[in-house]
This record gives C-alpha cells, sequence and structure tokens, in this order.
C-alpha cells in the first residue's frame, strides 16, 4: 500500500466517523420533529375548536338572554349568526379526533348543542304565537341547564386536549435530551476513535522519517555504515532503498576520495610553507584562522597557533585592523596608496619594511567569507631607495657647483666675445649656453625632489583661499598667454571654503601643470582652471584642449623621468613628479584624465581648514 493510500484511508475512516455522528444527529432531530408535529397536528387544532365553541356559545347565550329581555330580533338574529359558526367548529373538532375519550366527548357537545338548539326553536315559537310570556325563571329552568352542559363539555375537550399536548411535549423533551446525550456519546466515541486512528497512523508514518533524520546525523558525522531497515513497500520503503544506495555510494566515494584530498591538504600547506611572502587569514570577526611560517616570522608569533588570535594580537597598528574590519563590512577591497600599505617593524638588526595588501575571500554565493593579508618583505627595496636618493643627492651637490662655473664661464663668453666669433662658432656657443642651464634646472629639479622624498620639504601650512591662488598664477603667466595667444580663465563651482596649504608649494605646483599645459597647447587655444568642493577635500583642475596624453603614458606620467615620445618639448621629466610629492606631502592626491585630440584635466586635491 502506498503512502499516498495510507494517508487517504486516514482521511476516509475521519470523514465516516464525521458521517456517523451528522447522520445520528440528523436522525434525531427528524424523530424531535416528528414529536413536535404530532403536538401541533393531534391536540392544537382540537384546542382552537373548542375554544371557539365556548365563544361561539356565550355569544349564543347572550341572544338567549336578550329573547328573555324582550329585544326579540336582535337575540334571534345573534343567535342565528352565532349558529353556523359553532357548528363549523363543532366539525372542525369532529374530523380532527385523535385521542381516547376525545369522540364521547364530541358526540356529546353535538346532542346537548342539537338540544339546546331546540329549546331556542321552541322559545322563538312561543314568542311569535304569544301564548306565553318569557320570563327568567324559565330561562334558569330550561334553557341555562342545556348551556351550561354544552359548555362544560367543550371546556372537558379542551382539558383533555391541554392535557394531552403537555403529556407529548414532556415526550419531546424526553426525546430531546435523549438525542442530545446520545449526539455526545456518539460524537465523543468518534473523535476517539478518529484521535486514536490518527497517532497510529501518523506514528507508522513518522517512524520511519525518524530513522531518516538518525541515519542522516550519523552520516553527517562521517558513519557511511549506516542502512535503513527495509519494512513497507509504500514510498518510504522505496525511499529506504534509495537512502541505503546514497549511503553505500558515498562510503566508497569517502574511501576514494580522503587520500586524494589529504595529499591535496598537505600539498597546500607545502606550498604555503614554501612561499617567502607572509600569509594570514581572518575570518568576518576579526579572527584569525590560517598563518604561513613566513607570516609568524616576520609578526614574531613562533607558531603560537593553538590559541586563537585576534587582529589586535597580532598587529599593535590599529589602522591595519580597521582597513580589514571595513572590507568585510563593505564588502570591498579598500584602495589605499602604496606608500601608504607600509608597516615598519623594528628587529635587532634594524627596521624591517612590509607592504600588506587586503583580499576579501567569497563563497560560491558570493557572500563574503574571509580577509587574506599578505605581507611582503621590501626592506631591500626601501634601502636601495633610501641610498640611491643618497646618491642623487650627493651627486646634484657635487655637479651643481661645476655647473655653475660653466654656466658664468658661457655667458660671459657670449656677453663679451660673441661678437668676434664666427656664426657657426656663435650658434655652438649659444647651445652650449642652453644645455648648461638646462643642466643646472635638472639638477635644481633633482635635489628638489631628494628633499621632498627624504622628508626635508618644510611646508608653512596656512588658511589660503583658493582665488587667491589662481588670481596669483594668472599674473605670473599673463604675457606668456599674450605671448602665445592662449586664454586663460579660472571657474569656480560653489562657495569654497579656504584650504590649509603652503601657499608657495601650491602655486608652484599650479605653475608647472600651467607651464606644462602651455608648452603643448597650440596658438589659440585655452586652459581653465576649476575649483570644486567634493566632501571635507577642494579638488582643483587645470584643463586644456592640448593634443592629450595617450593611455599607455597615463599610468606613468607621474614616475621621474617619464616624457611622453614624440612630445619632448625641452623638460626634465621631474616635474610631475615633484607635483604628486608635494601634494602627497599635503595629505592630498593627484590624477590626470586625458583622451587623445580632446585635451587633458589634471586634477589634485587639498583638504578644506
Amino acid at each position: 500500500m502506498t503512502l499516498k493510500k495510507k494517508i487517504l484511508i486516514g482521511y476516509g475512516v475521519a470523514f465516516a466517523l464525521m458521517g456517523l455522528v451528522v447522520s445520528w444527529a440528523v436522525a434525531n432531530l427528524i424523530s424531535l420533529g416528528k414529536a413536535t408535529d404530532a403536538i401541533l397536528s393531534e391536540n392544537y387544532q382540537s384546542i382552537l375548536a373548542a375554544e371557539n365553541m365556548v365563544d361561539v356559545l356565550e355569544r349564543q347565550d347572550s341572544g338567549m338572554l336578550l329573547l328573555f329581555l324582550g329585544d326579540v330580533e336582535k337575540g334571534i338574529a345573534q343567535f342565528q349568526e352565532n349558529e353556523a359558526v359553532f357548528l363549523e367548529w363543532l366539525a372542525r373538532a369532529k374530523d380532527n379526533i385523535t385521542i381516547q375519550g376525545e369522540t364521547e366527548l364530541v358526540q356529546s357537545i353535538d346532542a346537548d348543542y342539537s338540544a339546546y338548539r331546540k329549546q331556542f326553536s321552541s322559545l322563538t315559537d312561543l314568542r311569535e304565537n304569544g301564548s306565553a310570556t318569557l320570563k327568567p325563571a324559565h330561562y334558569r329552568e330550561t334553557v341555562y341547564p342545556l348551556f351550561a352542559k354544552v359548555r362544560d363539555a367543550c371546556i372537558g375537550l379542551r382539558n383533555l386536549n391541554e392535557e394531552t399536548m403537555y403529556a407529548a411535549s414532556v415526550r419531546a423533551g424526553g426525546v430531546a435530551r435523549r438525542a442530545i446525550w446520545s449526539t455526545a456519546l456518539v460524537a465523543a466515541l468518534a473523535l476517539i476513535a478518529a484521535l486514536m486512528f490518527s497517532l497510529f497512523l501518523a506514528e507508522r508514518i513518522v517512524r520511519p522519517i525518524r530513522r531518516f533524520m538518525e541515519a542522516s546525523r550519523k552520516i553527517s558525522s562521517g558513519n557511511y555504515a549506516v542502512q535503513m531497515t527495509v519494512e513497507t513497500g509504500d514510498e518510504l520503503g522505496r525511499l529506504a532503498g534509495e537512502f541505503n544506495q546514497m549511503a553505500q555510494q558515498l562510503g566508497r566515494y569517502h574511501e576514494m576520495n580522503i587520500e586524494q584530498i589529504i595529499s591535496e591538504k598537505n600539498k597546500g600547506e607545502a606550498i604555503l610553507s614554501s612561499i617567502e611572502d607572509g600569509l594570514v587569514v581572518f575570518d568576518t570577526r576579526l579572527k584569525v584562522t590560517g598563518i604561513n611560517p613566513a607570516a609568524c616570522r616576520m609578526l614574531d608569533l613562533e607558531f603560537k597557533t593553538g590559541s586563537p588570535l585576534q587582529c589586535r594580537d597580532v598587529f599593535p597598528d590599529p589602522d591595519i585592523c580597521d582597513l580589514i574590519r571595513k572590507t568585510v563590512e563593505t564588502g570591498i577591497q579598500p584602495d589605499v596608496p602604496e606608500e601608504q600599505r607600509i608597516i615598519i617593524f623594528q628587529e635587532e638588526e634594524g627596521f624591517k619594511h612590509y607592504l600588506f595588501s587586503i583580499t576579501a575571500i567569497r563563497g560560491r554565493d558570493h557572500n563574503l567569507s574571509g580577509i587574506v593579508l599578505l605581507l611582503r618583505d621590501v626592506t631591500r627595496m626601501k634601502e636601495v631607495e633610501r641610498l640611491k636618493s643618497e646618491f642623487v643627492l650627493a651627486a646634484s651637490h657635487e655637479l651643481r657647483t661645476p655647473l655653475t662655473s660653466l654656466g658664468m664661464s658661457v655667458d660671459l663668453l657670449l656677453e663679451h666675445a660673441a661678437q668676434g666669433l664666427a656664426d657657426k662658432d656663435r650658434e655652438l656657443l649659444q647651445a652650449a649656453h642652453e644645455e648648461v642651464h638646462r643642466m643646472k634646472n635638472l639638477v635644481d629639479n633633482l635635489l628638489d625632489l631628494s628633499k621632498i622624498e627624504a622628508g626635508r620639504i618644510e611646508l608653512e601650512l596656512e588658511s589660503v583661499p583658493v582665488p587667491t591662488l589662481f588670481d596669483h598664477v594668472e599674473t605670473v603667466f599673463k604675457s606668456q598667454m599674450a605671448m602665445k595667444e592662449v586664454s586663460l580663465t579660472s571657474e569656480f563651482t560653489g562657495e569654497l571654503p579656504n584650504v590649509r596649504a603652503d601657499a608657495n608649494k601650491i602655486t608652484w605646483v599650479l605653475t608647472n601643470l600651467i607651464s606644462n599645459a602651455l608648452r603643448y597647447v597650440n596658438k589659440g587655444g585655452h586652459i581653465n582652471l576649476m575649483a570644486r568642493r567634493s566632501g571635507s577635500s577642494i579638488h582643483l583642475s587645470v584643463h586644456d584642449d592640448g593634443p592629450g596624453i595617450p593611455p599607455e603614458y597615463q599610468s606613468r606620467i607621474f614616475q621621474k623621468f617619464v616624457q611622453i615620445k614624440g612630445q619632448e618639448a625641452g623638460g626634465t621629466g621631474l616635474g610631475l613628479a615633484i607635483c604628486q610629492e608635494i601634494v602627497r606631502a599635503h595629505g592630498g592626491a593627484i590624477w590626470v584624465e586625458s583622451s587623445v585630440g580632446h585635451g587633458s584635466v589634471f586634477t589634485f586635491t587639498l583638504p578644506v581648514e
């Protein structure tokens, strides 16, 4: 028998019991209705006829009294009007004889009323013939006894039917009480039977399901040898067979893959152990769930991975933990500049510099499941960079003095001996003069950049209005713009607060950006200075309609000595690098947006005071 048939049988039994209760209740209601109908049909009509006969008889007796009082015509009329009514109700009483003793009473009423009518006829005859005078004593002796006899018979008929109706009512009440108790008893028995059958059927259905749950728990705990007992041939029995087959397949799959899984796990651990970069894995609660030996050495944890570690236990710098927490909350990897992703640890042999990067781990449903922190040792790179900066600084200092002397010598020759030289010699001397000055600018830029990178730049921060900066650079380039026929305009978006900056250094940045734009903008071109507020910073932009910057150079344009191929115009390739360092020293950022043939936009940010 299938599970569906079992459930249908259970519902069928419940419906059958419900139908039994309903049928029993309907049968009791029909019996009660019949008892009530019997009361109405058998007795009520006779009571109504007796009541009306008594009423009509009394009106006829009133007409009889009018005869004795001398009002003959009215008395006769009243008697005759009610005579037909009395006979009609008497006929109804005869037709509704249903109980014992009712026949004798009806016959007595009929006989006595006939005598009463005859007495009325004899009185009217005597009155018409004038043979005698009607006296009240005659009424008491002859008429009233007949009236009283008929009336008492009618009252007896009424009382008999009332007693019978009362007895029927008592019987109907008994039927109703028996119907109530019997219906309640049948309903209770049906409810108990339905409940017991439901519990039995539910137990029969739920018992295998409980076994399935217990077997599933065993499988989830790793016991694949569990088997279900097939007791029935319904769907649950077939499901038990499929479950046993599944458990066997899982057991074989587990035995087949456990070695491969262990091998892959060991391989992964070996790869992580061989990586020189440090790896630290965090869960969404910033708890360390994995760490490789390189990270343990970097963080001086001595492989203490037995006890649970939190992010604050591993990194004393709270900024790193804040970045990881922000990544967990937003699900987005932080965009931090490279110079801000350096961690410095002091060790016995000196300082160690580590470059860190944060990567989010996502599951199949793309939900965040963890964070990976990568640590790369850049101490040697930083040391090489420091040595390079010191070398550049020393070389620049050493080159400055001979270049100054050489420049003065070339200037003196141009001033005093140029007239006596041939045109070709004069051109060579002029070329030497330009190259010496270009070399001096290069050395000065190298010195400035080395000071900035070494942290020796001194900023005189003050509250500076942005329009003041723009007005100053417009004044500086006024003559150069007129000479090249290039227009320079400024544009402000909304009300701008003052910025906190070193006015001289920021003016140098603007001057360098405008000078680069002027160098590449054609005659009749346009340079526009723009300023707008964005949150807690001010964005300053220099927009030009020059030839633009190719995409392959836009990511390298702020590096040292990088110049666009085919667009060299006598620069040193250090101006934008110095601009970037000055802006960074102010806590801002600088970038470029450009497309070939549509000009360029250089934008940098300064903090609002």
